[in-house]
């Protein structure tokens, strides 16, 4: 699996009644490169939810409405609500346990 980017308009316009994880970034961030590089490894490791990018600086009504601070950001969303938000990518081992199915 990997990570598939999503515009702000494609998130909030799709039916969301599963788990899954949004991974919010800029494209300038080398520590957004990082943590990207660290879910893939995570995401290749076994079932994990399903987990889109998305570029922050396109997001304003996500990230107002979520009051996102900081990225990079891992969102955890079940049936379309933030239940994990998560700013601080320490392993991949961190990131496979957030993400497994």
């Amino acid at each position: 699996m990997t990570l598939r980017e999503i515009s702000e308009n494609e998130w909030l316009s799709r039916g969301n009644n599963t788990r899954e994880a949004l991974y919010l970034f800029t494209p300038m961030c080398g520590t957004c490169k990082l943590g990207e590089k660290m879910l893939e490894i995570a995401l290749a490791s076994g079932p994990c939810i399903p987990v889109f990018g998305l570029n922050i600086n396109y997001a304003p009504t996500l990230r107002e409405a979520w009051q996102i601070s900081s990225v990079p950001c891992l969102v955890i969303v079940q049936e379309g609500q933030p239940v994990q938000i998560e700013y601080a990518m320490r392993s991949v081992v961190d990131l496979y346990t957030w993400l497994k199915v």
